[in-house]
């Protein structure tokens, strides 16, 4: 006869794969329904886009009818409980448990390309998502998103003086850049200062309300911008982006070197290498390495950190994000795969952080 007792005990031999303890140990098993030979109960998940959902599904299962009772019938529901290491006051960003800086040692590597649809990957998977446009000289999000030209609304919150803004929204994500801010016909000539209090503007008074990650596409290089966010925002962990060409890995090293430092040390999510291999439209199969082979996984192997995967160079991904439809919501299933790949292994690596590093803080940077 079937028991919660018992039904607990087959699930304990149930791994989480990323975090290696089981299932109840991890008090992930809630609400256990049992009437005769059928049994249900809900696993609750780390985030709303995990990737192994179909295989601890499976898993549960299998536990249930190999252990417990061969005839079975195995009901499991899936809710999800975003996990964050956020202890701060939550003054700033309050709503938001995962802050995601995605960041480049230099410019043209395709970090914005990367930080917009791995947002939309995560979104389809059914996060809640927010895409925050820190380039302030450069911004991409209008064009990659369709959005040119349109303004954010301004809201009155309750119980308090000022205004926030209210960023837009495209494809299920929320979205905020100053490119919707000033006309793209004129340069925003900023010194160092003036882009930083815009970034804190992004950060204080935009309504982001309730996200389980806000992905930051940073500005390339290290400078101004990267320390007074990591100075406003208690940022989770950094997501760089670089190419297999030895210039890029260079530059990368440092990136790696900034967020590293003593005084500033974020957690490195991963590396990603964009534009790894050239994928011709009548020629699906075959890869060219323009660029170089396989440099961004000996970078993250040279670092020991996580290497996320490899995105390719396909003229779809080029023409999606001049069209407003980013490579993510497009039909072309080699570039959405590479994506979504990409998106699975960060997703495992921000719950790896989560569950085994201290908490998110921001970075006490000595001037």
């Amino acid at each position: 006869m079937m028991t919660p007792d018992k039904v607990l005990e087959a699930l304990s031999n149930v791994q989480e794969p990323d975090l290696g303890k089981d299932i109840v140990t991890l008090n992930m098993v809630k609400d256990i329904l049992i009437e005769g030979n059928f049994v249900s109960f809900t696993v609750v998940l780390t985030t709303p886009a995990c990737p192994m959902k179909d295989m601890i599904k499976m898993a549960c299962v299998n536990a249930i009818k190999l252990i417990l009772n061969k005839d079975a019938v195995v009901k499991v529901n899936f809710t999800s409980n975003t996990t964050t290491k956020r202890n701060d006051t939550r003054a700033v960003l309050p709503n938001v448990n995962n802050i995601i800086a995605v960041v480049s040692g230099k410019g043209g590597v395709g970090k914005s390309t990367v930080a917009a649809n791995l947002a939309l990957a995560f979104a389809k998977r059914g996060a809640r998502v927010g895409l925050m446009d820190a380039d302030i000289y450069g911004p991409s999000v209008p064009i990659m998103f369709g959005v040119r030209g349109e303004r954010p609304m301004m809201r009155q919150l309750e119980g308090q003086e000022k205004g926030m803004i209210v960023p837009l929204e495209r494809y299920g994500i929320k979205l905020m850049s100053i490119g919707n801010l000033v006309d793209e016909k004129n340069a925003v000539v900023w010194r160092g200062p003036m882009a930083s209090s815009a970034i804190r503007q992004f950060v204080t008074d935009v309504d982001w309300e309730e996200l389980d990650y806000l992905f930051i596409d940073m500005p390339p290089g290290t400078g101004d911008i990267h320390l007074t966010l990591l100075q406003t925002a208690p940022v989770t962990g950094i997501v760089v982006v670089t190419t297999p060409q030895d210039v890029a890995l260079a530059d990368a090293k440092k990136a790696i070197a900034m967020f590293g430092q003593a005084q500033i040390k974020v957690p490195l999510i991963g590396l990603v290498e964009n534009m790894s291999y050239f994928v011709p439209a009548e020629l699906p199969d075959n890869k060219y390495y323009i660029f170089g082979k396989e440099g961004g996984k000996k970078l993250a192997e040279e670092y020991d950190i996580p290497f996320l995967g490899q995105i390719p160079l396909v003229q779809s991904i080029r023409e999606g994000g001049d069209y407003g439809i980013p490579a993510m919501v497009g039909d072309d299933p080699v570039t959405k795969q590479a994506f979504e790949e990409f998106a699975g292994n960060t997703i495992r690596s921000i719950s790896m952080r989560n569950a085994n590093i201290g908490a998110s803080r921001v970075a006490e940077v000595i001037e």
